[in-house]
């Protein structure tokens, strides 16, 4: 039935649509309302066989949607979810009442024996008569969740489990299982352990024996889980304890008492006696990445391929032998790591991927052989790679090049599946949140080479069918009438048929053409007629002859079976209101039938019919009202049809395309049908495939050849730019023969014989001895190029092109080791080594032979991993006073380590090798520095926050020299010794300790520098110099030797000041021309004093002052003592509150500036 995937909202559903929320969909045209999904899980399908979906293509389940009254049916009630909360039902409100039936007992109808209405055109009704029944699950109202199993073939036993999932805690909550062995008449629930209430989470059937069957169960606690056994299709049960919390179980496809149990923390077990003891087969391994042995491919029936982590890193494609359960021997066909996720075992082929250097290179494995590159176009540069088939020894791929975002082309591979050539471009992708990206191509069932596609160019999407396995795609061709005998007027080029095919935009269209092996030629799916497909047209459309004549038949979706090999098609409407009727086809949709199949009208939730539809019975899933339990409707079409089908009941149809040639992929293909007016049973043994005949080969039987494209003008092969037909292929070694490609080869399914031979190849050719090319080096594990000392190292040689036996090889590894070798990279041989110390090797390795040679080089780091580091800075600097940022590491690893610099709130950092930069600072703030050091793949990160201030004062000091006897030269030590320093200057001075900052610098011998911060400012009616009387404070305490500690016993360390020329920066902003300025202070001075007592008086109107100055003034800068300066101001600017002083600061300069109105000099001089 219909497959529909999670709701999504509709792009543009029309006016009467509503604004999406999170309570419910918005509905499309019709109005709908999908609140709880209700899961049909065909165990009988790829699943239950222990097999996962195929990358690019759904798996074979159906979903089941429990639809919610809508307006039309009488009340309203808003979407939601799954479980009973989000359903938003007002409490109290009874509902509809209940549906028919009691507990145990048939409903109301059953054993009806009804005739269908005839339509207009349809069969007689005499000759059509169904009997239907119906069964409800009493007391299973509140389960949102049902998965239903037909238990196989030949048997009529269904198994149904009903849960009630809780989507917050992602439990199953309550469950109940029911069983019918009468083909769905009758049902009865299953008491699994008699006075205890079990709760069934899911059940698995073998699909080798479909009478065995396991049911999981859990506690609602999450504890230990309990699985029970039946052998007889669920007739008798036998408890089983697991050592371990399941995910899901993996039956073997063959022997049916082997399975695979994956476990909640990534843990492989396999069983060989139907879950009875289990073995570990690995652990840390991939969910949905693993698969049982394929028949007829690989050599132990019981081998199991998987992907796991690998603890040195990375993923590891594995096969594990398990030796019927007794021991296990894992092995590694691929020598290199793989990328998770990307293990896909299918058929004749293995496929996965691998990323190194930034680079994804595809892989594939042809009957478990030594896995290759895939050559795929040179340039293709492939995003993505989905696998769409691999029928016929032949694979088809979808493949997203660099420049697409939604679309894929499509390509074929030789039988190999290693060589491609485009056969369709620009495919519409989607990504959907099950099955993650979905390549909108289908392959129609029951005629091989035939592919419907749905091509997406400029915005607009377009149905396109294939016949010969991609080499030709044409539009499909739009009905003549619509459903009504109307004339449709779509006529091409500007009109065709569009399908939804594995997936429609609009989250109310199911989106699949419906397709069976059992019934070929016979299509059904829902699309529109028009220059484009539209998301929210929904008209059903059939054919019988493989999409030759099209015919709309309902004007909505509706949910199909075919029953009995295609005679019979069911069809029930996809609505959002209850519904009693369905319709039925007996001649492939061109005439229909309706039937009650019900008294009380039920939402209709899905179908189901025994596996492989060959029969004639089918249930119906629905509910009567939202709260109702489900009601489950038999209805039987064998009464309609009293016998078998003989010879004379059938007619014969041939397979054409749409130009009408009849000569497909090599030969002419006629099929049978039952006719119109025979009310026979094809049976289970029915064959549709009447007669084939082998066509001579034409031009339209040979597709292009690896590195050839087709031109659409001349339908002609010709070369890419990029390769050359005439070189001999990479792997062609001397001794051996190859031949040149034309351009052209034939599908590997087309059989045609004689006629034109495009694939011929001229006579074959001796491969020359050709020099190496394409030389590579590579450091194999996660090691990349980085290693530790002692680590030992695997070094692999590959060659691409080039003799190989002839060549020899000189490898260098840099350290003193070389070595010459013989077909190094023929035998894949690698080469061990460990490097002891630490440093950069140079790793080279030289190929050679007569003809030419190749060169490769590697370099490999071997260091230490970073114990430490830490970011040395000043805390307080002053602006545009260049600071050294100081990373401290250990070990230092010189010229292997990068560090990596943020400053402030930038994003963007700066690089060095060396540890150590010098910054400046224009802004006063704080700024946040930001240091890692990365050496191999260790990296250590410190960060710091420096003060950037205006009018900062630096005072150089220096330590008694037995101090550095004992300095170990660590930052913890300097920022000790700077902070008793500071406490010891505090308490002489008296300046608070939060205003001086003692840093100690690195290295010998230990010097330092005391910075004395401006304190708060506050208002203040008297000019101040605070500022020097603080640092003739400090100078005074130095000079007279006040400030010395104990280092240790016997050791005193004096502090002292430091000679201006050996030291740092004084000042701020000036303190580079300290020596200057007091030369030039001294001059000042001398001439003012000479001037006072020349005239020996003092002008009352002339001011001599201090004070700090901006930049546009005559400025000098004095570290003038105390005396000096009381002298030259007066004494009424002292200030005696030394700790409190607040000096008046102008400008970026600190310190005394001392300046004199030029005017008034002139007039002193002058006088």
């Amino acid at each position: 039935m219909a497959h529909r995937g999670p709701p999504r909202t509709p792009k543009d559903p029309g006016p009467a649509a509503r604004a999406p929320s999170t309570e419910a969909p918005p509905p499309p045209r019709s109005p709908r309302s999908r609140p709880l999904l209700l899961l049909l899980l065909l165990l009988a399908a790829r699943g239950a066989e222990g097999r996962f979906p195929e990358p690019g293509r759904l798996g074979p389940r159906a979903r089941l949607t429990r639809s919610q009254p809508s307006p039309l049916a009488g009340r309203a009630l808003p979407g939601g979810g799954q479980d009973r909360q989000e359903r938003d039902v007002e409490p109290g409100d009874p509902g509809p009442a209940p549906g028919p039936g009691e507990d145990g007992a048939p409903a109301a109808g059953q054993g009806r024996w009804v005739r269908a209405a005839p339509v207009t055109g349809a069969a007689s009704p005499a000759q059509v008569s169904l009997t239907s029944s119906s069964f409800v699950l009493k007391g299973d109202a509140t389960h949102n969740q049902a998965m239903v199993h037909w238990t196989g073939e030949n048997s009529s036993v269904i198994l149904i489990l009903t849960k009630y999932y809780h989507a917050d805690t992602e439990k199953v909550l309550e469950s109940s299982l029911w069983r019918s062995s009468d083909f769905g008449t009758t049902y009865t629930k299953l008491v699994l352990q008699p006075g205890f209430t079990t709760i069934i989470d899911s059940f698995y059937i073998s699909p080798a024996n479909k009478k065995k069957i396991i049911f999981m169960s859990s506690s609602l606690g999450g504890g230990e889980q309990t699985m029970f056994l039946s052998v007889d299709e669920a007739t008798t049960f036998q408890k089983q304890f697991i050592p371990f919390t399941l995910e899901t179980l993996i039956f073997h496809p063959r022997d049916e008492d082997k399975l695979l149990a994956y476990t909640k923390d990534s843990k492989l077990y396999v069983s060989c006696d139907l879950g009875k003891k289990w073995m570990l087969l690995h652990e840390q391994v991939t969910k949905d990445h693993v698969f049982w042995a394929e028949s007829g491919v690989d050599a132990d029936p019981d081998l199991v391929h998987l992907e796991a982590h690998d603890p040195a890193g990375g993923f590891r494609y594995l096969t594990g032998h398990i030796f019927n359960c007794s021991g296990k021997r894992l092995t590694s066909p691929f020598t290199h790591p793989i990328d998770q996720r990307s293990l896909v075992v299918q058929d004749d082929y293995v496929f996965f991927k691998a990323t190194s250097a930034n680079q994804t290179k595809y892989y594939v494995s042809y009957r478990r052989n030594d896995s290759v590159l895939m050559k795929l176009p040179k340039y293709a540069l492939p995003k993505d790679l989905q696998i769409i088939s691999t029928d016929e020894n032949q694979v088809f791929v979808a493949v997203q090049e660099w420049y697409q975002t939604d679309t894929y082309h499509l390509y074929q591979s030789d039988p190999q599946g290693v060589s491609y050539s485009l056969v369709l471009e620009d495919v519409r992708s989607s990504r959907q949140a099950e099955e993650g990206v979905v390549v909108d191509i289908l392959e129609v069932q029951g005629v091989k080479g035939v592919f419907l596609a749905n091509q997406k160019v400029n915005g607009k999407v377009v149905t396109l069918i294939t016949y010969n396995k991609g080499r030709d795609w044409s539009h499909l061709r739009p009905p003549s009438v619509d459903v009504n005998g109307k004339p449709t007027d779509c006529r091409p080029p500007g009109c065709h048929l569009h399908l939804h095919l594995l997936w429609a935009d609009n989250p109310y269209v199911s989106g699949t053409v419906h397709t069976k092996d059992t019934a070929p030629g016979l299509i059904m799916g829902a699309g529109n007629l028009g220059s484009q497909l539209v998301e929210y047209k929904e008209e059903m459309y059939i054919t019988s002859d493989c999409g030759n004549t099209w015919r709309q038949v309902f004007e909505e979706e509706h949910h199909i079976l075919y029953l009995d090999h295609g005679g019979v098609i069911v069809a029930v409407k996809d609505s959002s209101i209850p519904l009693k009727v369905l319709r039925f086809s007996t001649d492939e949709g061109v005439t229909w039938s309706t039937y009650n199949f019900t008294d009380t009208s039920v939402f209709v939730d899905g179908l189901l019919s025994e596996p492989g539809e060959e029969t004639l019975v089918i249930t119906i899933f629905g509910h009567i009202s939202y709260r109702s339990d489900w009601e489950l409707v038999k209805v039987d079409f064998r009464p309609s049809f009293p016998r078998t089908c003989s010879e004379d009941d059938y007619s014969s149809w041939d397979l054409v395309d749409l130009q009408g040639d009849g000569c497909l992929m090599g030969r002419r293909r006629s099929f049978r049908k039952r006719k119109a007016t025979s009310w026979c049973i094809n049976g289970r043994n029915f064959t549709s495939a009447l007669t084939s005949q082998v066509c001579p080969c034409r031009d339209s039987d040979f597709l292009c050849d690896y590195g050839f494209e087709r031109s659409p003008s001349e339908d002609k092969c010709f070369a890419n730019f990029w390769f050359n037909p005439l070189s001999p292929p990479d792997n062609c070694v001397l001794g051996q023969t190859y031949t040149n490609s034309l351009g052209y080869r034939k599908a590997v399914s087309n059989v045609c014989e004689g006629g034109v031979d495009l694939a011929r190849s001229p006579a074959p050719l001796q491969c020359p001895l050709s020099p190496p090319r394409g030389l590579h080096i590579d450091l194999l594990g996660e090691a990349a190029v980085a290693v530790r000392p002692g680590q030992d190292i695997l070094l692999e040689v590959r060659q691409e092109q080039g003799d190989v036996l002839t060549t020899k090889y000189q490898v260098d590894l840099g350290d003193g080791f070389k070595a010459m070798y013989m077909n190094l990279t023929l035998t894949g041989k690698v080469i061990r080594h460990c490097y002891e110390n630490p440093g950069i090797y140079r790793v080279s390795v030289r190929a050679e032979n007569v003809v030419g040679h190749d060169e490769a080089v590697l370099f490999v780091q071997v260091n230490s991993p970073l114990q430490a580091l830490y970011l040395e800075v000043a805390p307080v600097i002053g602006i545009n006073q260049e600071v050294n940022l100081t990373a401290v590491l250990l070990p230092l690893n010189p010229n292997l380590t990068v560090f990596y610099w943020w400053i402030g709130h930038s994003l963007q950092p700066l690089l060095s090798l060396n540890n150590s930069v010098t910054m400046r600072f224009a802004d006063t703030g704080d700024v946040r520095v930001t240091v890692q050091a990365a050496c191999g793949k260790s990296v250590l990160q410190d960060s710091k926050v420096i003060r950037v201030l205006d009018g900062l004062q630096a005072v150089p000091l220096q330590f008694s020299r037995n101090l550095d006897t004992y300095n170990p030269n660590t930052p913890e030590w300097r920022e000790d010794v700077g902070l008793v320093v500071t406490w010891l200057l505090a308490k002489e001075t008296g300046i608070p300790e939060e205003l001086l900052v003692t840093v100690v610098k690195p290295g010998l011998p230990t010097l330092a520098d005391l910075y004395v911060l401006l304190p708060p400012s506050r208002p203040t009616r008297k000019r101040s110099i605070t500022g020097d009387k603080r640092l003739a404070a400090i100078q005074q305490v130095l000079s007279a030797q006040k400030i010395s500690f104990l280092l240790r016993a016997g050791v005193r360390v004096l502090v002292a000041l430091r000679e201006v020329d050996t030291g740092s920066p004084r000042l701020g902003r000036s303190g580079s021309y300290w020596a200057v300025a007091v030369l030039l202070a001294a001059g000042l001075l001398s001439v003012v004093a000479f001037v006072l007592y020349k005239f020996k008086r003092k002008r009352p109107d002339r001011t001599v002052y201090a004070q700090m100055h901006d930049a546009k003034e005559q400025e000098m800068t004095s570290p003038v003592s105390q005396g000096v300066q009381s002298a030259l101001q007066g004494p009424e600017f002292i200030d005696d509150d030394l700790g409190n002083a607040a000096p008046v600061s102008r400008g970026n300069h600190s310190g005394v500036v001392l300046s004199i109105d030029s005017r008034e000099m002139h007039s002193y001089l002058v006088s």
